[in-house]
Order: structure tokens, then sequence, then C-alpha cells
């Protein structure tokens, strides 16, 4: 049952339009980055352009794929490290050169140098600007509504920079990488001016399981361990959650693997595929934050669960279908999926990290995240050219794994059972009978 908006329990709205200068200025960055992140989605056109074969362009899109996974754990590392801010900034600059150098030489092994550092700098800044959302909010609802925001503003800035890059990439491919850049650059700078490092604030959390218990009075308290990636890792909820990040990902990413070749075996356009895709931009645009203000004070974990069964659902329903409003269907279904869940798992990874390792729990995250969309497109294309039916039934069956792996485990279910049986319980108020003495 959802809470009744009041003092304790603001409704969604008023939580945004509440959040802290922070997170309206990390969310500005992001849009600006955004609006000018075209190396993802225009390598592929800009290697064609300049006659490399295909299995060459593999190995300099493969190269990407493993500096991103490498920039996260290094962002991760120095959020903790050097301060949120200052890894955004370094971040952006160290980006700006090897991408602004791209368009500039023509060897193969150069361009997998420079796109190799270009992706691993360029996710050194997303675990930090995930941590600092994290430290300027103070409940989980305030958690939820930053990271709505932080997705709007992101699905904003890459919808404004497609059609952008488009046009510049008509102009000259040149102008494409500068301004990619460019809004590097305006990232750093935005980050250098207007952001500050904050102590992060915790606060009661709905994540399954209890905090570590404080130790008999007159024993001393244990040294805390050194904040390390080993450490964070030792964290069993964190565990189950990554695993979760990589299988949910990896479902997610069909609809660019398995939708299209499903689209093109069914004699339909890419136009037509380009009409499908569209739907779901504009779904996530207009509903995304009211879906999210509607579960904002649901279970995370349940919330986190839905989402993964109709993501990992409705694209399985893909292979029903081959007409164009049947397949509409399935994207509103997957759609939904994507809205309930994204926002939803970075406020409840949020919750979960220890102050002195937030850095290390997004970086983590971060990565997961990679590593389920660089598997997806490989495992994903290999399965379908097997059987496309494979695909779909990897597809329903990794959502409901995915969706298991949002609940609480046996371990943390026990653990809560006990902890309330052994709970102290505050006396009854006496009884008064009708017309009775109150003492």
């Amino acid at each position: 049952m959802s809470l009744r908006a009041g003092p304790e329990h603001p409704r969604f709205r008023d939580t945004v339009r509440r959040l802290p200068p922070t997170v309206w200025i990390v969310s500005l960055g992001i849009l600006v980055v955004r609006v000018g992140n075209f190396l993802p989605v225009f390598m592929v056109l800009y290697l064609t352009s300049r006659d490399i074969p295909p299995a060459a362009a593999g190995l300099v899109l493969g190269a990407a794929g493993l500096g991103n996974i490498l920039g996260s754990a290094i962002g991760g590392y120095l959020a903790d490290r050097i301060g949120r801010r200052w890894t955004i900034v370094l971040s952006m600059v160290t980006t700006a050169g090897p991408t602004a150098a791209i368009p500039l030489f023509d060897e193969l092994a150069v361009l997998i140098s420079l796109v190799f550092l270009a992706g691993t700098a360029s996710q050194i800044y997303r675990p930090a600007a995930a941590a600092l959302l994290v430290d300027a909010t103070t409940t989980t609802q305030q958690r939820l509504a930053a990271f709505a925001v932080h997705r709007f503003a992101m699905n904003i800035g890459a919808a404004v920079g497609g059609v952008l890059g488009g046009i510049l990439a008509t102009v000259s491919y040149v102008a494409l990488f500068l301004g990619n850049a460019v809004a590097c650059l305006l990232l750093a700078a935005i980050a250098a001016l207007f952001l500050r490092d904050l102590t992060p604030a915790r606060a009661h959390s709905d994540i399954p399981g209890d905090p570590p218990p404080a130790p008999p009075p007159g024993e001393p308290i244990p040294a805390t361990p050194e904040p390390s990636y080993r450490q964070a890792l030792t964290d069993r909820r964190l565990r189950r959650f990554l695993v979760m990040t990589v299988i949910a990902e990896f479902v997610y990413i069909q609809s660019t693997v398995g939708l299209p070749l499903h689209v093109d075996a069914h004699h339909l356009t890419p136009a037509d595929f380009g009409l499908l895709m569209g739907l779901n931009g504009v779904m996530v645009l207009l509903l995304e934050l009211p879906i999210t203000g509607l579960v904002s004070r649901r279970s995370p974990g349940a919330v986190l669960a839905l989402g993964n069964v109709l993501t990992g659902v409705g694209l399985a329903m893909t292979g029903f279908f081959g007409e164009m409003h049947w397949l509409a269907a399935t994207i509103l279904i997957w759609t939904m999926g994507e809205m309930l869940y994204a926002s939803m798992a970075s406020a409840y990874l949020g919750d979960l990290a220890p102050p002195t390792m937030g850095g290390r729990y997004q970086g983590l995250y971060s990565a997961a995240i990679t590593a389920g969309t660089g598997l997806g497109p490989l495992i994903g294309g290999a399965v379908y050219a097997f059987n496309s039916w494979a695909l779909w039934t990897v597809c329903a069956l990794g959502g409901l794994l995915s969706a298991w792996l949002c609940l609480p485990s046996w371990k943390d279910r026990r653990t809560r059972t006990t902890s309330a049986m052994e709970e102290p319980k505050a006396p009854a108020p006496p009884v008064h009978e009708p017309g009775g003495p109150i003492s």
C-alpha cells in the first residue's frame, strides 16, 4: 500500500521541486555532454565512410567497449579518492583530446588506440556523477527523484544529440568529433565552476538486510576496513545486484540487436524500425517521470522485479508478431519495464552503498551495465543466427531470473525475521473499561 502524502512523505512532484541545486547542476551537465556525445552513435558510419572493413570496425568498437569497462572502474576509485567534482573534470578534459584527434588519422592501430583512450576517459565521470547525486540526497524518495531527473536530462540530450549529430555528419565528420570534444569541455567547466563535493548523508533505506550489529558494551569498536573494490564485493547484496544488472542489460540491449533482425526478417523497412524505436523514445520522455512518481513509495525490490519481468516478457513476445501494430504493442510492454527499472535501480544502489565507498559501488554498477550491453550484441546476434526463438526464450528467462535476483534472498529474509523476533516489544498500553477510571 502506498503512503499518503504528508510532511514526512511529500508528493513526488514536490520532492522533485525541492531537490538540492547539486542535482540540477549535475543534470544540466549531463544534458550538455549527451547532446554532444556523437562518438558511440556515429562511429560505425564514420568508419564505413573511411572504407574500413567490418571486421576492423569491430575491433575499433571492441576497444571502445573495453575502455568503457576500465573507465568505470577507474572512475569509481577516483570518485572516492580525489572527490566527485575533480573526477568529473579530469574525465572530461582527458576525453576531449583523443576524441578530437580521431578524424585526423587513418591508421587502424592509431584509431583503435584513440578510441580506447576516449572510451576509457569518457566513462570515468559516470560513477562520480551518480555518487554526487547520492551524496546530495537524504531519503530514498529524494534519490529516486534525483535519478529520475538525471535520466530525463540524459534522454533529452540523446534525442537532441542524435538530430544534431546527423546534421553535423552531413557537413563534416571533423566537425562531429570536435563538437563532441567541446561538449566534454563544457561539462568540465560546469563541474569546476559550480559543483562542490559533499559529505554523504545517510538515511533510512528500504533495502532488505540489516546493518552489522553494534559491539557489546565495553568492547572496542572494530576498525573500519580500508575502502577498496575487494571490500565492496564482500557485500552479498551488491554482488546479487551486479549479477542482476548484467542479465537485465543483456536482455534490454536485444531491443537494438534481436528486434532489428526480426524487423528485417519480416520484410519491414529501416524506417519502420525507426518508428518503433521512436515510440520507445517518446514514451520514455513523456511518461518516465510520472511513472517513477507513482511507484516512488513502493518496495524498490518489487518495482525492479516487475520492471525486469515486463522487459524480458515484452521482448520475448516480439517473436510472435510480424505486423507493425503488434510489434508496437510489444514495445509498449518492454518500455514500461525500462521506465520502472532505470531510475529505481540507481536509487536502490545509492541506498545500498556505504558513504566511504559510494564511488566504488557506482563504478561496479557502471561496469556491470557496460558488460551487459557489450555482451548482448555478441551473444544475442549469435543466438539469433542459430535460432530466432532461442533468443526470445533467452529474453524471457533472463527477465525472470533478473526479477528473482531483485527480491530479498532467503538469507536476508531469515535475518530480518530473526531480528524482528528478537527485538524487545514495548509494553501494551493499559486497557480502560468504558466509564472506568483513567490512571
